[in-house]
């Protein structure tokens, strides 16, 4: 099967017109015309219903439909992959992390580091889910990745399963949070609330989102609750929560402006919060001198730190 087949295919769906479709796809009529039908003789079913207008899928055509998708956007990251893998330099480190981790942690502990050592980044901010980023790092897509961790985060397991080595840069704590109100919080997690509690949570694709189950889970007498939005990022759940939507579960550091400001508040008891480890994993065989340089300065960096906390 040629990967040109599920755009024409695509391209189809959305004009419902043969001859749209192939000015669309730069081709002549007939030779449109007899892609689609070799994509349908491929997988032996009628993909579209040529009865109507204008044109509609079959039951089928529908399934392949949401599976074309999947399989285009598979290729789609796998052939970005590849081109970043082969354009990276030697010196260069991969790296990934997500969008909150990036706009705190990595500023506060990495990026000085990297530019004392004069390291090149190729950074990758991300709204991966949580097993992409394992992922990515299994199939060397990127050479380190910065995450939250806790022994809830299952997504995460075979990162401590396989061939990875971690450090412990730090440590955040997840915490309930509602905006602040002209009496307090709008929102509060007390035990014996008639009122369901609206709750900002995340998508079950994201890393945060086993740990609110799971501090929710801890408090079974606790109110009832609504899940009125689910979203990928912290960064999300946190502007839903400044406009008032709800409460939502925020790592400290990410909302501590605002909480110190007094715009938010944390609700609830200390067993609704939940420590967060700030972990950097990369693989143990990979020995890219530059990854080895910033791997001992981290080291070294942690250790520092805990002495440091220790005294």
């Amino acid at each position: 099967m040629d990967i040109a087949w599920l755009r024409d295919f695509e391209a189809l769906v959305a004009q419902k017109n043969f001859s749209r479709a192939a000015e669309d796809r730069n081709v002549s009529q007939p030779a449109f015309s007899r892609r689609i039908r070799a994509l349908e003789e491929e997988f032996g079913v009628k993909l579209i219903n040529r009865q109507t207008l204008p044109l509609s899928l079959t039951p089928a055509g529908e399934v392949f439909l949401a599976q074309s998708r999947v399989m285009l956007r598979t290729y789609d990251e796998t052939l970005e992959r590849c081109q970043i893998i082969d354009a990276a330099g030697e010196n260069v480190i991969r790296f990934a992390t997500s969008q909150s981790l990036y706009m705190t942690h990595y500023k506060t502990h990495i990026a000085p580091l990297v530019n004392e050592g004069g390291l090149e980044i190729d950074l990758n901010s991300t709204g991966w889910a949580a097993d992409q980023f394992v992922s990515a790092l299994q199939q060397r897509y990127c050479d380190v990745i910065l995450t939250y961790w806790h022994p809830a985060m299952d997504a995460l397991a075979p990162l401590e399963l396989g061939n990875c080595e971690y450090i412990t840069l730090t440590t955040d704590r997840l915490v309930p949070v509602s905006k602040t109100g002209a009496d307090g919080p709008l929102y509060g997690l007390e035990s014996g609330s008639k009122k369901p509690v609206s709750l900002l949570s995340y998508g079950t694709v994201s890393a945060l989102r086993p740990v609110v189950d799971y501090a929710l889970r801890m408090d079974p007498t606790g109110p009832k609750i609504l899940v009125v939005n689910q979203s990928a990022l912290a960064s999300s759940v946190k502007a839903m929560v400044m406009e008032g939507f709800g409460l939502g579960w925020l790592p400290h550091k990410l909302c501590k402006t605002e909480l110190s400001e007094g715009q938010m508040q944390i609700v609830g008891g200390q067993g609704h919060q939940q420590d967060l480890q700030i972990r950097l994993y990369r693989e143990k065989d990979n020995s890219k001198p530059s990854l080895n340089k910033l791997w001992d300065d981290m080291q070294a960096h942690s250790e520092e730190a805990r002495q440091a906390a220790d005294r």
